[in-house]
């Protein structure tokens, strides 16, 4: 039996649309910055995760799943991550006012794939449901990281059209921040089921 690949594309698109970190990270970007300062962000999410992938299942997935005390010491740390950057989101200024940071970049967000909780579960479980042993492995990793690769960037696309979008109709401050801090929220209720497992 060969890899299901329309599985595996509805299991990816599903993955990558829905809403988490990264999504509402780039929607809060690209509400900052704008839709083309965001790009990279989406670009790095792409990549970073296609190589998590690959290297998840080549093993460093078991390697954490063997070992209780660093997985939850790795969660608990992303975990922190996650809510230091949902207060920077939510303190954010409107565009214009006062210091604002740069975008988080390409490698950025590459490497934040490995503090992700949901894209470490999305990594596991595609790599669990697949990859099947009785095949060469390289090319099944292969597929599912090209998959995830290329169906990212049409799934975040839409999370940093509706940033922008709403940084547009957001005129005031007051209702930019407030944006800001529904992003936030929306940060931090995506990492609840992650945090109460």
């Amino acid at each position: 039996m060969e890899t299901p690949v329309l599985s595996l594309l509805l299991f990816a698109f599903v993955a990558t649309i829905t809403p988490g970190p990264n999504n509402v990270m780039v929607a809060a970007s690209a509400a900052r910055h704008g839709l083309r300062a965001t790009v990279p962000h989406m670009a790095g999410i792409a990549v970073g995760f296609a190589a998590m992938i690959a290297l998840v299942g080549l093993g460093l997935g078991e390697v954490i799943l063997r070992a209780p005390a660093v997985a939850a010491v790795l969660r608990m740390l992303a975990l922190g991550w996650l809510l230091v950057l949902a207060w920077r989101i939510a303190r954010a200024g409107a565009p214009g006012e006062g210091q604002a940071g740069p975008p988080l970049g390409f490698f950025g967000a590459a490497a934040f794939q490995w503090v992700n909780p949901k894209a470490w579960l999305m990594a596991v479980s595609a790599n669990a449901v697949f990859i099947l042993p009785d095949r060469p492995l390289g090319p099944q990793f292969a597929l599912v990281a090209l998959v995830f690769l290329v169906l990212c960037p049409p799934c975040v696309l839409p999370w940093a059209m509706f940033g922008s979008g709403a940084a547009r109709l957001l005129h005031s401050p007051a209702r930019l921040r407030a944006f800001n801090w529904v992003m936030a929220v929306l940060l931090v209720v995506s990492m609840l089921p992650v945090a109460f497992e």
